[in-house]
């Protein structure tokens, strides 16, 4: 009886261990799988990308952005403080809700 029961532990033990190191094998399998290298493409993507980040920190704005480029913006602003009436469009607008009053209905 004692035998028996030392065998249902160890297969217990031994599902138990064996869940648990597939479940790591897997996760450690999706951390070696990030440090690995790029594919060329990815790393050409990101690398540009990062170039672009550095670039418009440097440049405090748009890169490449010329005196037309500036010229073109503040003219479609223009536009749309016509179109939309004015107001400060470089913020979010300020929106006030009041409570609808309902009248009771005599019967």
């Amino acid at each position: 009886m004692a035998l028996h029961r030392l065998i249902q532990l160890s297969s217990m033990l031994r599902s138990s261990v064996s869940l648990t190191l597939r479940r790591n094998i897997g996760l450690s399998a999706v951390v070696f799988n990030r440090a690995k290298d790029l594919d060329p493409i990815q790393k050409l993507f990101l690398d540009k990308i990062r170039s672009y980040k550095t670039k418009s920190r440097a440049s405090g704005g748009v890169v490449d952005g010329d005196a037309s480029y500036d010229k073109n913006v503040s003219d479609e602003i223009l536009k749309l403080q016509r179109l939309y009436g004015g107001g400060d469009l470089d913020k979010f607008p300020e929106l006030k809700f009041t409570d609808p009053t309902h009248d009771e209905v005599a019967k």
